[in-house]
C-alpha cells in the first residue's frame, strides 16, 4: 500500500503541474513562449519587462494557481520519494539517492513560495535544488532502483539525469542551441518528471499486477476423478 500511494504521489504531482502549466500560458495576453520564455515566468506576481537572462515581457494572470501547482508538485514528488521504498535497493547508496531526490522536491515547494520577481534569490535557490541536486540524483538513481526493475529503465533514468545535468550547464552559461533560453530549460528540469511519471505508472501498473495474480484462484493442474 506504501509503494501505491508512493507511485500515485507522482503520477498526481507531475499531472496536475503540466495541466497547470497549460491552463496559466493560456491565460497570457501575450502569447507565452516554451523557447523564449523560463517555466517560473509563469508565477511571477507581477507584470513587468524582464532583462536577465533574456528580455521578456511577464504577465501571468495565474500566477496564483501556478506557484500551488509547483507547490503541490514538489510535496508530491517527496512523498513519491519516501513511500516507494520497493523501487530502490537497500543501503547507503540508493538512501543518498532518494534524499536528493527529495532534495528536488523542496526546491519545486521553494520556487512556488519564492515567485522570482519576489524572492529572487530563495527562487534560484529552488532552482538550484531542482536542477542540481535533483539531476544528480537521477543520474544515480539508475544503480539505486531495486534489481527487479527492468535494465531499460535504469539506464533510461541515468541516460536523462545525464541529459539534463549538461542541458542545466548549457543554461547557465546561455548556450541554448537553437532551443531558446526556456527550451533548454526545460531539457534541464523536465526529464526529472518524467521519470516520475514513467516510474509511476509503470509501478502502479506492477502493483495491480500483482495483486491480480494473487486475488486469482488456483489453478487445477488435473482432472477431477470421475464418479463411479
Amino acid at each position: 500500500m506504501k509503494s501505491r500511494i508512493g507511485y500515485a504521489a507522482w503520477v498526481a504531482g507531475v499531472a496536475q503541474f503540466f495541466v497547470a502549466h497549460v491552463i496559466a500560458e493560456s491565460a497570457w495576453a501575450r502569447p507565452y513562449s516554451w523557447a523564449r520564455n523560463n517555466i517560473s515566468d509563469l508565477g511571477n506576481a507581477h507584470c513587468a519587462m524582464q532583462s536577465e537572462p533574456e528580455p521578456r515581457y511577464i504577465c501571468s494572470p495565474e500566477h496564483g494557481l501556478m506557484n500551488a501547482s509547483f507547490i503541490t508538485l514538489g510535496t508530491l514528488l517527496a512523498v513519491g520519494v519516501f513511500f516507494t521504498g520497493a523501487v530502490w535497493r537497500r543501503g547507503a547508496s540508493p538512501l543518498v539517492v532518494r534524499w536528493l531526490l527529495a532534495c528536488a522536491g523542496m526546491g519545486f515547494v521553494i520556487t512556488g513560495l519564492a515567485p522570482a520577481d519576489v524572492h529572487e534569490n530563495q527562487h534560484v535557490l529552488g532552482a538550484l535544488l531542482i536542477m542540481a541536486m535533483g539531476n544528480i540524483g537521477l543520474v544515480l538513481a539508475g544503480v539505486g532502483l531495486a534489481d527487479d526493475v527492468p535494465g531499460p529503465l535504469r539506464w533510461a533514468t541515468s541516460l536523462l539525469g545525464v541529459t539534463a545535468l549538461i542541458a542545466f550547464g548549457l543554461f547557465l552559461s546561455h548556450r541554448y542551441l537553437g532551443l531558446g533560453m526556456g527550451g533548454m530549460e526545460r531539457v534541464a528540469a523536465f526529464p526529472l518528471l518524467v521519470w516520475a511519471l514513467v516510474t509511476g505508472v509503470r509501478g502502479l501498473f506492477h502493483q495491480a499486477t500483482r495483486m491480480r495474480m494473487q486475488d486469482a484462484p488456483p489453478k487445477r493442474h488435473g482432472m477431477q476423478a470421475s464418479h463411479s
